[in-house]
């Protein structure tokens, strides 16, 4: 499986082999839904929280008198029945993750960049480097016709890619490591350099 190489002006650069294991498959949508589910998941804060009955500064005065009032048998005004009381089993501070095995996030990043050769979204670049002047390369990507793109590289990034890329909306910038199906899925156009695809195939082998 063969893909033609470019560089960032748009020149032919040659051709590079891609794993047919990796990008070749047939995506299923119920493997890429669970990866991006547990991916946002684990990203969730869970920081809500609200004050329970014995949280809430309120009376704690008795509202009448435990029998003759006619009225319900109430203690204090911190009871969630009542307007500034507290909550009954609201939300606490806790954690949204759950688990997946390793070989369905791993086939999840297969089917994601696999999704990608078939909508002829995938493009590879010979590298990822510039001189760090935004203005240069944003000029640059509208040449190539980007809009909303996201570049992986390799173990490492290029630091004046980075920073050029910094200021461009649309454009995001990972290394390999951090390439996961949720940012692949949400941009138009995947972009990988040389460097991108060996570290890519290495990891998923």
């Amino acid at each position: 499986m063969k893909a033609e190489v470019i560089t960032l002006d748009a020149a032919k650069a040659g051709e590079i082999e891609l794993d047919e294991a990796i990008f070749g498959l047939e995506p299923r949508a119920d493997i890429l839904h669970r990866v991006v589910r547990w991916q946002r998941a684990k990203a969730q804060a869970g920081t809500h929280k609200v004050k329970t009955r014995s949280e809430t500064s309120y009376s704690t005065k008795k509202i009448v008198r435990q029998k003759g009032s006619g009225g319900a048998r109430h203690g204090d005004r911190n009871a969630p029945i009542f307007r500034h009381g507290g909550v009954y089993k609201g939300p606490v501070p806790r954690s949204h993750a759950h688990d997946l095995p390793k070989k369905i996030r791993a086939l999840g990043l297969k089917m994601a960049l696999s999704a990608k050769v078939r909508e002829g979204a995938l493009v590879v670049i010979d590298a990822a480097a510039s001189e760090g002047k935004t203005a240069a390369l944003a000029k640059q990507l509208k040449g190539l016709g980007w809009k909303r793109a996201l570049v992986i590289d390799g173990a490492e990034t290029n630091e004046a890619f980075v920073r050029a890329a910094a200021n461009i909306e649309g454009l995001d910038v990972l290394p390999s490591r951090g390439a996961n199906v949720y940012d692949i899925l949400r941009r138009d156009t995947l972009v990988l350099t040389r460097a991108g695809v060996e570290a890519l195939e290495a990891r998923l082998k």
